[in-house]
């Protein structure tokens, strides 16, 4: 086929025969958004093009590139699903290969955000059904039949008037010479024609994982591959002034080490450091200790979580606060109050606890870098490593991108990947893999930022809630905030109510930040929800009752200014009644029985990530020990789920994860800028003891599909907080539960 740049779809033969289709479909200005800014905003201006890529060999055999990263939330599986459902293939031969980091072929390559499905339903659909309707004009030439008597199933071509078939890889090499249609021009299957949409699917590297084969970035071995341990300042935000390698360099072992300047900006760049690089990672891990480096720590002197507490209520004493948003004349309400409501929530620093740490293989030769890395936002590390080393192309910095041991926004930043291309830029045609400890990995993480709130509710004479203020403290200097130490503006009840208002505080901190899982709602969800449950209980009635009431009647609100996604009330109201219905809310608590521990149900709802989730637990106290027994979900991320297995799977975890961050005492101390916490005996994940029974519901709206890496995380922390206070009277308002 000829170039044409108005073309959309682009077909070539194969190496060796058969049918190769590219697909270039611009994503929606909204998710291209949103991948640009979980990428850093640093896309270029080909960031709103999706690239699929689809290929179907002589013998039939059909390859479907995965394009953006795995990191254990299924889409390696889920959007191949997609093209191979429209291309009406046989799943059971499908073969899906991992695409290397690549922005112009691919577009934004993110896993983050649960951006995925969203941004790529409709193009994948068109990219699968173009690639059918080009095999059936195929074999339609071939017999000389109209090719609206044609018909397909799992790879296979049909004329049922002639009784003849043929597979796809027989009519692949003509398929090959077609002009590509226009993707909007060929029919999309109707859902009830879906074979592989909606059907529970195990994950693709699934038995390989289980089987222990080398598919993660900790796996990578390449010839005469050396390993590379990377020792920095003992304190946030400390510079190396001078090392003494002596002893190090003559540890067993060990065959360079080597002092690496950084670019100063250890938030985002490279961070001062020595590499010891050894013939075992073991053996360059122990050398740490006989290395000899004077760090310049006295950037971190004073910040402390001790100090940022004490900061906070300060600051929350005082009041005021830049104003963020304001609605109405929530002054003039409160004052006009019947009853008001004030209470202050707290949340820790975070780290991500990924089961594989962070790593990183590189090398460099002649000129060029080759880096095998499980990164979330490949392209983006890409072009720093570019940037860095001073190379005069993008296409002297290859990154293949490995399956993640796990990432939950960890991964959105590539210090790792820095660190083992400077390692390798220092000794050249060696393969360089980089792995840090697990001490490394807690006390060198982006942390999710500790926050603090002072919330106030105004209620009139009949139980309403008129009125809503928040007064949030955070960090960052003046009125640019830390990665991820946002406020929500569109946080339930905003909007919602006449009046409300948002006001922040921000304070320096040295420790980097960043995302995690469910990014700012994760935290904003527990606070907000567990005061209104406050609200509720001041206003004579429970929560659900309370946002059934703030839902009010059918409408879809749009967010301020147009930035992020609309809120649509009947979706809100169809999660919370189903949840209500299926955790039997309304039935009567059974009588406590002397001796026996408490148990209640508490409730939440949120709306994220274009999710719409409404949870109830059910838990009990007996002293100081907490016992979660059964989390009801409801979710509403479209109307198709496209791998239920995958999907449970993912809330099943966010479930989990979010039942960890509250009840194993998670959280980040610092002292003068240096992290307390080494390892998971003081920083604890989910155990199997923690795990309740767990039962969804999925409600199906008429919208495309969503997300689910996120949204379902953020409900179960309020609800489990609202049982403890339901069975024992006591509030838990600062994180992590703490009842002894």
């Amino acid at each position: 086929m000829r170039p044409d740049r108005r073309t959309f779809l682009k077909a070539s033969l194969l190496a060796g025969g058969g049918l190769a289709l590219e697909a270039f479909v611009g994503a929606p200005a909204r998710a291209a958004a949103a991948s640009n800014a979980a990428s850093g905003g640093q896309a270029a201006a080909a960031s709103a093009v999706l690239t699929a890529f689809v290929s179907i060999a002589p013998d039939g055999r059909v390859t479907i590139v995965a394009k953006n990263p795995e990191i254990g939330q299924g889409v390696k599986t889920s959007l191949p699903m997609i093209i191979a459902d429209e291309l009406d293939c046989d799943w059971d031969a499908v073969r899906i290969v991992q695409a290397d980091a690549d922005l112009a072929r691919y577009g934004v390559q993110v896993a983050g955000g649960s951006t995925s499905t969203p941004n790529n339903w409709l193009p994948l659909r068109q990219t699968g059904a173009a690639a059918r309707a080009m095999l059936l004009q195929a074999a339609a030439q071939h017999w000389s039949v109209p090719v609206a008597e044609l018909s397909t199933a799992k790879s296979r071509i049909m004329h049922a008037t002639s009784g003849r078939s043929c597979g796809y890889g027989d009519v692949a090499n003509a398929a090959a010479q077609l002009a590509p249609p226009a993707p909007g021009s060929v029919p999309l299957k109707k859902p009830e024609e879906f074979t592989i949409i909606g059907r529970p699917v195990a994950g693709f590297d699934g038995p390989r994982v289980l089987r222990g084969e080398p598919l993660f970035g900790i796996d990578t071995r390449l010839p005469g591959m050396l390993y590379a341990a990377y020792e920095v300042a003992p304190a946030h935000g400390g510079r190396l002034v001078q090392a003494d390698i002596a002893a190090a360099k003559a540890a067993p072992g060990v065959r360079h080490v080597v002092p690496i300047k950084g670019d100063g900006n250890a938030d985002t760049g490279l961070a001062d450091g020595v590499a010891i690089v050894a013939t075992h990672w073991w053996l360059a891990n122990q050398a740490r200790r006989k290395l000899v480096a004077e760090w310049d720590v006295s950037a971190a002197k004073g910040h402390s979580t001790e100090r940022y507490r004490a900061r906070a209520q300060a600051a929350l004493d005082a009041g005021g606060g830049q104003e963020l948003r304001r609605e109405g004349d929530p002054d003039a309400a409160l004052a006009a109050a019947a009853k008001r409501v004030a209470a202050r929530y707290d949340y820790p620093f975070l780290a991500h606890g990924t089961l594989e740490p962070q790593n990183c293989t590189a090398l460099f030769k002649d000129g060029r870098i080759e880096i095998w890395a499980p990164s979330q936002t490949p392209a983006r590390g890409r072009e720093l490593v570019q940037k860095m080393l001073g190379l005069p192309a993008l296409d002297a910095v290859t990154v293949h991108v490995t399956r993640a041991g796990g990432g939950f926004g960890r991964r959105l930043l590539n210090d790792y990947m820095l660190q083992a291309a400077a390692i390798a830029h220092a000794l050249p045609g060696t393969p360089i893999q980089l792995i840090w400890s697990r001490e490394d990995d807690i006390r060198r993480d982006y942390y999710r930022p500790a926050g603090w709130h002072g919330f106030e509710a105004a209620l009139d004479a009949k139980g309403r809630l008129t009125a809503f203020t928040d007064h949030f403290v955070t960090f960052g200097e003046g009125t640019r905030v830390t990665r991820a130490g946002d406020l929500t503006l569109t946080m339930p009840p905003a909007d919602l109510i006449p009046n409300v208002r948002f006001s922040q505080t921000a304070m320096p901190t040295v420790l980097t930040t960043g995302w995690l899982r469910a990014p700012g709602s994760n935290a904003l969800c527990f606070a907000s929800q567990s005061f209104l449950d406050e609200v509720a209980l001041a206003a004579g009635k429970d929560l659900p009752a309370l946002m059934l009431e703030l839902v009010g009647e059918a409408r879809v609100i749009a967010p301020p200014g147009g930035r992020g996604a609309p809120f649509d009330t009947v979706r809100a109201r169809s999660v919370i009644e189903k949840v209500l219905q299926a955790s039997h809310w309304a039935a009567q608590a059974p009588a406590r029985v002397a001796g026996a521990p408490a148990r209640a149900k508490g409730f939440a709802f949120y709306f994220c990530h274009q999710g719409y989730f409404a949870e109830v637990v059910e838990a009990s106290v007996a002293g100081t020990e907490v016992t979660v027994h059964k989390v009801w979900v409801a979710g509403d991320v479209g109307r198709h789920i496209v791998n239920p297995f995958g999907a449970e799977n993912q809330v099943r975890g966010a479930i989990i994860d979010g039942l960890a961050q509250a009840l194993m005492g998670q959280s980040i101390e610092v002292v003068d800028g240096a992290v307390q916490q080494s390892n998971f005996h003081d920083f604890r994940l989910a155990r199997m003891p923690i795990t309740p029974e767990i039962e969804i519901a999925w409600v199906r709206s008429d919208h495309p599909p969503t997300g689910l890496g996120e949204p379902a995380l953020p409900p179960v922390i309020p609800a489990l907080t609202n049982a403890i206070f339901a069975a024992t009277g006591r509030r838990i308002r600062s994180l992590p539960v703490r009842l002894g």
